[in-house]
């Protein structure tokens, strides 16, 4: 009986260190609005709809009224940001996979921001196509104006997009020499590098997600509106370099899509990396029997372009 107690009392102080732990290692976060007026709030939406889990961290947001970046800053930068933007078919944002890679990020020395973009499911107005993307330009903007203040490095500002969020990221990686904002000016909107995971960056039959493009262009897009959001059709020279991450047991998007990407770039001359594992699903961000190959990989990534600090003993 006594050493049932003292064991409970051992597994008790475990679980008690560990959480302290855990928390002394997830960098704090905080929220930044994209936007110093309200032109571009979506005001179609009163109140957010957000899902908390069992443990009351956030997991998924949807009808977002007002867009803005999650930062995540690391106790030492090494001059390296991230915009990430979650997945979620258009419809709604998972941040509970974004808040997993941001906190391993952050132990990496990268600030971290998370968009929370407006989604064309909830927009009536006729911009519901490019208003997510007017808010990734929004956010390279206001982090580029911010970056001294964070530390951070002016060529060092990447991008990355995870499922939908990789469509939106593939479109911005793309799509940078226009401003989806009237008069607004276009420099530093070419993201220096690009993370995609498990991304949808076709709408051609056989590797659309047809989820995503029906909330992104309705039921009926044309030809026209197709060519131009498959952006591994936009892939050039000045794309930038890119790592690339899916399953091949992906039931929900097609490994085909980032192999289609991977070899648009190849064919343009530009770095990529591409990784596809035997099994994982959709959405393994937070699955430690894959998470902890592609993050090791992408860490090894990143070092090699020097956007992390290289370990004690590498040359």
């Amino acid at each position: 009986m006594k050493q049932n107690k003292k064991l409970k009392r051992v597994i008790f102080t475990i679980l008690v260190v560990c959480i302290i732990f855990i928390q002394f290692c997830n960098a704090q976060m905080v929220e930044i609005p994209l936007y110093s007026d309200n032109s571009l709030i979506n005001k179609d939406n009163k109140s957010e709809n957000r899902i908390y889990n069992p443990a009351g961290e956030l997991t998924h947001i949807s009808a977002v009224a007002v867009p803005r970046l999650l930062v995540y800053r690391p106790d030492s930068s090494c001059g390296t940001g991230i915009i990430i933007c979650p997945g979620g078919g258009y419809s709604n944002l998972n941040v509970e996979n974004t808040r997993f890679v941001a906190n391993r990020l952050s132990r990496l020395g990268i600030t971290v921001f998370v968009l929370v973009y407006r989604l064309p499911a909830d927009i009536s107005t006729s911009d519901k196509s490019t208003a997510s993307l007017q808010d990734v330009q929004a956010a390279f903007r206001l982090v580029r104006s911010r970056a001294e203040e964070w530390g951070l490095s002016p060529d060092k500002i990447g991008l990355w997009g995870s499922s939908a969020g990789g469509h939106l990221a593939a479109m911005a990686a793309t799509h940078y020499s226009i401003s989806y904002v009237s008069g607004a000016d276009t420099s530093g909107l070419r993201p220096d590098f690009l993370v995609l995971t498990f991304p949808v960056v076709s709408f051609r039959p056989g590797l659309v997600h047809k989820g995503s493009m029906k909330n992104l262009l309705g039921e009926n897009p044309d030809e026209q509106q197709i060519a131009y959001y498959s952006p591994d059709e936009w892939v050039n020279t000045r794309t930038p370099a890119t790592f690339l991450v899916h399953a091949n047991d992906d039931k929900s998007v097609s490994a085909c899509n980032s192999i289609r990407f991977y070899e648009a770039l190849k064919k343009a001359g530009v770095p990529a990396e591409l990784h596809i594992y035997e099994k994982g699903g959709h959405g393994f961000g937070i699955a430690p029997d894959v998470s902890d190959s592609w993050m090791s990989q992408l860490e090894i990534w990143l070092r090699s372009r020097s956007l992390i600090n290289k370990k004690t003993g590498e040359q």
